[in-house]
């Protein structure tokens, strides 16, 4: 496209603007308007066509334009490219009415010039100031002069953001995640408010005032999303999810006030795991992050991603019930190679009970019945009784499938507890065992049972270790105590053959033993145990023989 104008003339004329501005900051242009004119007049007139404003921008023709106009309008285009071409591939659409209504009004108040003073949504220029006239030499009849004076936000030009808006949309709209840009400018004005008021605890605020959450829901709007939130909600098109937020939170209402008490406290993004019914009746489990935007920043730009972990929660679910099983089938192999001591335990309380019973009935058979002896000997029975269901209750805690529990525990008493079950082991094989339990230790959280299952497994295996050595007796040494991190230790030590430095590394991996009747999987349950009770294991061959076996565990605040 080409204009035929005096050459000499225009430059002049361009300078002349540029001096009246008084900013040598201004982004100048010229425009040829010949081709737009009769439109500009009927628009003039009350005539506006549909479309107008696109057509008349598409024959308004940049014939001169000044570095900053270069620089913030055409930049990878250059001068020599702008000049020539329609003004329409480098004014940014957003602000195409502004400029149309400005060229409309300065024609038809020419000689005046025409200023206004207008807020355009722009990421590159704020408090922008647009000035208009016709250029006032004769052979410039049909030239427009057009200045934009503003405060840039920083060095960047249209063109150049213009290709950053593009990069960014590609990404965001390819993204295999769930992405909404919501305008939370409505909600901004809200805390402002409540600011002004006073407000400062919001928390407590909308604990009283819930409809305030329903409000804010209703006035905060989705604008855009990407093609992987039009899948996940299970909509047709990016239409359906358009305007308001609140059917985000249908399901979890409590996360929108969530959402609310972190904006207003200033933070940058907030994260949590939430329940999410999608358009087509599905309930999802979603990790949604919410980005707030900040002062100075674009407030109508609050970005939302969402992840569905549906299947991964479930995943996760299956394999802690896995794991639960496989502990729970360790701890059966654990109590078969105890089934000795087990029955020994039992029959102690029910060898009592008989005693105490026939020994009853002989006294009640006399024709002087001792009725106190047959009392004292009849709360024996109770008390043997008592004792076989502590046995039996504590090898059913030991067997039975449940839930791991937390609670605040006494490391000394599990350890007591655990005692019970391998006391015969080591009295029929005359081992002497050596307990040190530290006073006044610290609680710690965990599972009663699988720590029991520990140390009764640790306990197994010093015994068995003592009797591969083929010796009469052996000696087996355990503690608990507080360590200088104020962490609360379990140390077993025995006299056995140790371990050797080759197998060291591949202790507590799962299937890995030294027996040969072993399965492997005892310390790597031990060592699995502790790692989700938040504490560390180890082992270590002792220099005068022997294997030491130690576990930490945080003390419980």
């Amino acid at each position: 496209m080409t204009v035929d104008i005096p050459a000499a003339a225009l430059p002049i004329e361009l300078q002349r603007f540029e001096a009246e501005m008084r900013r040598h900051d201004s982004a100048c242009w010229a425009f040829d308007i010949a081709r737009a004119r009769t439109l500009i007049e009927s628009v003039a007139a009350g005539q506006s066509p549909e479309g107008w404003i696109e057509a008349l921008l598409s024959n308004m023709v940049v014939v001169e334009a000044n570095a900053n106009a270069v620089h913030l309008f055409g930049s990878y285009a250059g001068r020599r490219r702008m000049l020539g071409q329609s003004i329409l591939g480098f004014w940014p659409r957003e602000g195409w009415p502004i400029l149309a209504d400005l060229i409309v009004t300065a024609v038809t108040s020419h000689p005046r010039p025409h200023t206004r003073k207008l807020r355009m949504k722009s990421l590159v220029l704020r408090q922008t100031l647009f000035t208009a006239r016709m250029c006032d030499h004769p052979d410039l009849a049909d030239i427009m002069l057009l200045a934009v004076t503003a405060d840039p936000v920083d060095e960047r030009s249209f063109w150049a953001l213009r290709v950053s808006e593009a990069r960014y949309n590609n990404l965001i709209h390819h993204l295999p995640f769930a992405f909404l840009e919501v305008d939370s400018r409505a909600q901004a004005d809200i805390f402002d408010d409540m600011r002004r008021k006073g407000l400062r605890n919001v928390e407590a605020y909308l604990d009283t005032n819930p409809t305030d959450i329903l409000r804010a829901c209703e006035i905060v709007r989705i604008t855009d999303v990407n093609e992987s939130a039009v899948q996940l909600f299970g909509a047709r098109d990016a239409s359906e999810l358009i305007g308001p937020v609140d059917p985000l939170f249908s399901a979890s209402p409590e996360t929108a006030k969530r959402v609310m008490i972190h904006h207003f406290e200033g933070h940058r993004s907030y994260s949590e795991v939430i329940k999410l019914w999608t358009l087509d009746g599905r309930l999802l489990d979603v990790s949604l992050s919410v980005t707030y935007p900040t002062r100075p920043e674009q407030l109508d730009i609050t970005l939302i991603m969402l992840e569905d972990i549906t299947e991964r929660l479930r995943t996760e679910a299956q394999l802690r019930q896995l794991q639960s099983d496989y502990t729970r089938a360790a701890r059966i192999s654990m109590l078969g190679e105890l089934a000795s001591s087990i029955a020994h335990e039992v029959n102690q309380p029910l060898s009592a009970i008989l005693t105490y019973a026939e020994t009853s009935l002989r006294w009640l058979s006399r024709d002087d019945a001792n009725l106190e002896k047959v009392a004292q000997l009849t709360t024996r029975i109770s008390d043997s009784a008592r004792r076989a269901a502590e046995i039996v209750q504590r090898i059913r805690g030991m067997t039975a499938r449940h839930v791991p529990r937390t609670v605040s525990l006494d490391l000394n008493e599990i350890v007591d507890e655990a005692l019970h079950f391998v006391r015969h082991e080591t009295e029929t094989r005359s081992i002497a065992l050596t307990v040190r339990l530290g006073r006044e230790l610290p609680k710690i959280c965990g599972d009663r049972v699988q720590l029991q299952q520990v140390i009764v497994n640790l306990l197994i295996n010093a015994v068995q270790a003592i009797q591969s050595t083929g010796s009469p007796c052996g000696a087996i040494r355990l503690a608990t105590d507080l360590d200088e991190r104020g962490a609360v230790t379990f140390t077993i030590r025995d006299d056995g053959p140790g371990i050797a430095e080759a197998d060291m590394s591949r202790l507590f991996q799962s299937f890995f033993t030294t027996k040969d009747e072993g399965m492997g999987i005892g310390l790597a349950i031990c060592h699995s145990i502790i790692v989700a009770h938040g504490g560390t294991i180890g082992a270590s061959s002792e220099p005068d023989g022997g294997a030491r076996f130690w576990f930490s565990l945080p003390a419980s605040r």
